[in-house]
């Protein structure tokens, strides 16, 4: 199923900004960060299969570029915004940790 199928309230931007971050799972965010999926797989079952693949988030945190370009339907594109969102993600834990 296609994210342009889902009802506006189910959709995983809209209810981003309506609901806030923590409404949503981990695919929906991911889905949200990816945009767009592959003829005949949508978003979700792109980020469903991203987080399956790396066993999770922590998995995906882990994951090297060079892993990232196995996975059909991420691009360079696509890779290099993960791996982007996957620096600050790791940035913002090492600083939290030495502010401790």
């Amino acid at each position: 199923m296609s994210i342009k199928d889902l009802p506006l309230t189910l959709r995983p931007r809209e209810r981003l900004l309506s609901c806030g971050a923590q409404a949503l799972a981990a695919e929906e965010l991911l889905a949200v960060l990816l945009r767009t999926g592959l003829p005949g797989r949508g978003v979700m079952g792109l980020a469903r299969s991203l987080l399956q693949e790396f066993k999770g988030l922590a998995g995906l945190l882990a994951a090297q570029p060079q892993d990232l370009r196995r996975i059909k339907g991420l691009g360079p594109a696509k890779r290099a915004e993960l791996v982007a969102v996957m620096e600050l993600a790791r940035r913002t834990l090492d600083q939290s940790l030495q502010s401790r």
